[in-house]
């Protein structure tokens, strides 16, 4: 590298004719040199410049003396360290400065992808010249505390620039994708997760806090949605974060997880959502109980029950399935105790759910709605009793409807009822009839549609016939003169065939 021609333009030493490469010992200090590198790349002007700018630091690092790199002239080994951590954290901020994205001008509007245009051919050379330092970096050994100062930005830039989104290219994602992994060898991480946390012997240091630290200042109520990556690039740190590492980190981590979920946005209601289930997952019941953390939990995501947004009921329902563990006991648990006990969260969610499933007519919705309810049947037990008119008024409703190709929401409503007569017996003979009714109507339905494929015919009629069975079982075999009733010439054979079978059983 023609180190003298660089250090000549940043006025650091005399011009020199001659080709060979200076001796350390007449190299000014390196964190003078770094210092004016920093003031050059941020009073750059054109594009030019500044790419053949960056790859004059990209050389250096790549073919200067790492001993002079990384070792300046104080006498003191702690200030040494202190000087060069900033030094060189002063470099590498003016460097991702470079390929920094542009700030929306107020916090409703979104840039238009043209105003990303430049970025994708700033990104890629700023990670190569940051990649070329953590290779010197990773193979002089012994700097770790300087590793951990240039972690947290160099992984921020890093996972802002691979992530498919409008400022980034095919090369640029290349390039930062290979500047993650060169992090990964400089610090001797294994993967993403263990470079965030690090070992829980604490041999190998983690950079969540300084990543935090990084974000922290972008993720006020005022400033998040400002730059387009900050949210992205916080969740990707969040949902690489687990047991037990979150906990401690709980505090700064809750905040932009609710700012985000209580977006009007869908797409960032859905990341918070997304970021507070991974928070509920990986957190202990006790912590998160502490200062009544589960409850405004369950207070931010209960008011999304009552939006329009498909993809944002199926996120929430997930959600509070499992939130709801660590705010109560689940009532099936409860057994038959269950009358004397007051409603509780459960109870609030599954009314809410029957509810709008009632009145639900976009078909989205519906199978949403179909899909998150067996679980929380499962989850009530006994004490869906409570409740039993609306899951009957329910279930006749799906039932009736078609929902072609695949039948999701009458597979569910079958499986719903299911669990309901396992689990309330003693309440359904009194609504054998009417079940019964619906599930003949069902069978025929199914059998004389000839859009259905085989296999979906089969699983809808297999499960019709278990649900009749199961009727049959909690009225003590009352079914089998309702079955003799039914008129043969109205049936198909393959009906015939599915009453048969049924009858059988239940005989034996």
């Amino acid at each position: 590298m023609e180190l003298s021609s660089l250090l000549h333009d940043l006025h650091l030493s005399p011009s020199s004719s001659s080709e060979k490469p200076l001796p350390s010992t007449s190299l000014p200090p390196i964190t003078e040199l770094l210092s004016r590198l920093q003031e050059k790349l941020i009073g750059v002007s054109s594009e030019s410049e500044t790419i053949s700018l960056i790859g004059c630091v990209e050389r250096l690092f790549q073919t200067a003396d790492p001993h002079w790199l990384f070792c300046p002239a104080s006498t003191n080994q702690d200030d040494r360290s202190a000087e060069l951590q900033v030094s060189y954290g002063s470099l590498v901020s003016a460097l991702i400065g470079c390929a920094a994205l542009p700030l929306c001008e107020d916090d409703c509007s979104s840039l238009p992808a043209a105003a990303y245009q430049s970025v994708p051919s700033r990104a890629g050379p700023v990670c190569s010249a940051l990649t070329a330092l953590l290779g010197t970096l990773g193979n002089g050994g012994g700097h770790t505390g300087l590793l951990l100062t240039l972690g947290p930005p160099v992984c921020v830039f890093a996972v802002t620039h691979f992530q498919d989104q409008v400022w980034t290219s095919s090369s640029s994602r290349a390039a930062a994708q290979s500047l993650q992994e060169a992090l990964l060898r400089a610090g001797g991480w294994r993967d993403s997760a263990h470079l965030l946390m690090g070992d829980e012997s604490q041999e190998k240091r983690g950079i969540l806090g300084g990543i935090l630290d990084v974000l922290q200042p972008q993720l006020t109520k005022d400033s998040w949605q400002r730059c387009e990556a900050v949210k992205l690039v916080f969740a990707w740190t969040l949902l690489q974060v687990t047991r037990p590492s979150l906990s401690p980190h709980l505090p700064r981590l809750l905040p932009p997880s609710l700012l985000f979920n209580d977006h009007h946005r869908p797409e960032n209601c859905m990341l918070g959502v997304r970021c507070l289930h991974h928070i509920v997952l990986n957190t202990p019941a006790a912590d998160l109980r502490q200062f009544n953390t589960a409850e405004v939990l369950y207070q931010a995501l209960f008011k999304h029950l009552y939006t329009t947004e498909a993809a944002v009921i199926q996120a929430v329902l997930s959600c509070l399935l499992d939130l709801l563990l660590v705010l109560e006991t689940p009532p099936s648990s409860l057994g038959p105790s269950f009358s004397r006990r007051k409603p509780c969260h459960h109870d609030d969610v599954l009314r809410l759910v029957l509810t709008h499933m009632e009145a639900e007519h976009k078909v989205a919705l519906r199978r949403v709605y179909a899909s998150a309810l067996p679980p929380y049947i499962d989850r009530m037990g006994v004490a869906v009793c409570r409740h039993l008119q609306r899951v009957e008024r329910v279930v006749l409703g799906y039932l009736e409807v078609r929902d072609p190709p695949e039948e999701t929401s009458r597979l569910k409503i079958l499986e719903v009822l299911q669990k309901t007569i396992r689990a309330a017996w003693p309440r359904m003979p009194c609504r054998v009839v009417m079940l019964l009714r619906c599930l003949l109507k069902l069978l025929l339905d199914v059998c004389s549609d000839s859009q259905l494929s085989d296999p979906v015919r089969q699983k809808l009629t297999g499960q019709t016939a278990l649900c009749i069975r199961l009727l049959d079982g909690c009225s003590s075999g009352n079914l089998q003169p309702l079955l003799q009733q039914v008129d043969s010439s109205c049936c198909s054979s393959e009906m015939l065939h599915c009453l048969a079978t049924v009858t059988m059983t239940t005989d034996r």
